[in-house]
């Protein structure tokens, strides 16, 4: 079952307001660091972590054994024995001290990198030519090259309503440089663009409310369902396959602000909640300035998705159902 809505009555601005760098604070680093550090992330981690190359980034989900997302990661793997994990900053010290209890006698040692390196967004036509020949090489979503001049890996990320987007991970000393010679992209304009591409991350607000499925997880690369175990696969797993996937994650708008973790109401059952917000942001008007609306992720029960959703309580805002940059699958069953 495919449900689209084209209603839409926000006017988004022009790709070309989308260009430079921004410094991504809210985006950490753990390092993994040795010669069991791929095969110990693989058992416990949602994708095949052992067989990522270097020129490949991966999504992956850290579960708990209820199957419910701890954390979302993007991994790097800038060596055979060195993998770097991005997550949302906010959650990071717990994920870092939860999945180093499980390291053990594993020739592996996991650490807090956020110090060490930097995250930068890069974004439109002057990221672009600075990046040269490695914009050239990373159209694929996905793709990491090393840039040789600063010393970074970059990230060709999914290209949302026509601009183009990397992720640049690299020494911190370095962020200066890079930063001053590119133009200043509001930090806003970039965490909206992020909601806009429908790939999730999983914020301090929504620790351990989401199978990896209820956020598209699956849909957007971040579960391989043919790898070995690891905590939750069983749940996960068995909600792929017995079709019981009852929720999942939609782009909705509003005239007022939303934050992870509000509640959302359905208005044909308003006494209790019927899903929540994933990731917000403001949006930008058509000049690129803020337009005082904002667009979220929000994870909702896709039966009744045409009924009609409130923010925060029955009386609450009336939110607008966007369209997400790829179709959500609903009520399938894989038997």
């Amino acid at each position: 079952m495919m449900i689209m809505n084209p209603m839409q009555s926000f006017h988004f601005p022009d790709p070309s307001f989308f260009d430079g760098a921004v410094i991504l604070r809210h985006i950490g680093v753990i390092s993994a660091e040795g010669p069991d550090a791929a095969s110990f992330l693989h058992g416990q981690l949602s994708q095949d972590v052992s067989g990522q190359q270097p020129a490949e980034a991966r999504l992956a989900a850290f579960c708990s054994p209820k199957g419910r997302m701890l954390a979302s990661f993007l991994i790097l793997k800038p060596q055979t024995e060195s993998l770097q994990l991005l997550t949302d900053a906010g959650i990071l010290p717990a994920v870092l001290k939860r999945l180093s209890m499980f390291v053990m006698r594993a020739k592996a040692r996991l650490t807090d990198a956020s110090g060490s390196l930097a995250v930068v967004g890069l974004c439109g036509d002057s990221a672009r030519q600075w990046l040269g020949d490695v914009a050239t090489a990373t159209t694929a979503d996905w793709q990491v090259q090393s840039h040789g001049i600063s010393g970074g890996q970059v990230v060709s990320l999914p290209e949302v309503l026509g601009a183009r987007r990397w992720l640049w991970v690299g020494p911190s000393d370095q962020v200066h440089a890079l930063t001053s010679a590119l133009p200043t992209l509001s930090l806003p304009n970039w965490q909206w663009l992020d909601v806009m591409s429908g790939v999730v991350r999983i914020e301090p607000a929504t620790v351990d409310q989401f199978v990896p499925q209820m956020v598209n997880f699956d849909v957007v690369g971040g579960v391989n369902f043919k790898k070995g175990c690891y905590p939750g696969q069983e749940i996960v797993a068995r909600s792929q396959y017995r079709g019981t996937i009852k929720r999942r994650t939609f782009l909705l708008h509003a005239d007022v602000p939303m934050q992870a973790g509000q509640e959302v109401f359905s208005t044909s059952d308003p006494a209790q909640p019927a899903g929540l917000v994933v990731n917000a942001a403001a949006m930008p008007g058509p000049d690129g300035q803020p337009s005082g609306a904002f667009s979220a992720l929000v994870e909702l029960k896709w039966q009744a998705l045409n009924e009609g959703w409130n923010l925060a309580s029955p009386q609450g805002p009336t939110l607008v159902l966007g369209t997400l940059p790829y179709e959500v699958p609903m009520g399938e069953s894989n038997e």
